[in-house]
């Protein structure tokens, strides 16, 4: 398993977090409502899949949903397991 950090980018016009991992995309797809960002869907390609890339998206998308002072509605299943697993998330959670 590599746990290495990867470089994750806010693409806030497309309302996501991306990673390009081995020339392929990586993303967390997000929806601002107000003070409210539901975190909708999150994708690696299954090539990619068991390194924490997923995790390294969704950490980042909480780090700067913190940073902008919003909460945080964890509507994909694999972000809903990170807040869950990651319980200093939690006070993030709408």
């Amino acid at each position: 398993m590599n746990n290495s950090t990867i470089q994750v980018n806010h693409r806030s016009q497309g309302q996501c977090f991306e990673a390009i991992v081995d020339g392929q995309r990586c993303v967390a797809d997000y929806q601002r409502h107000g003070d409210v960002v539901r975190l909708t869907h999150t994708f690696v390609p299954p090539a990619l899949e068991g390194r924490g890339i997923a995790g390294q998206l969704i950490h980042a998308a909480l780090t700067w949903a913190d940073a902008e002072k919003l909460k945080v509605d964890p509507q994909c299943s694999y972000a809903a397991m990170y807040v869950q697993r990651h319980p200093e998330w939690r006070r993030l959670v709408a």
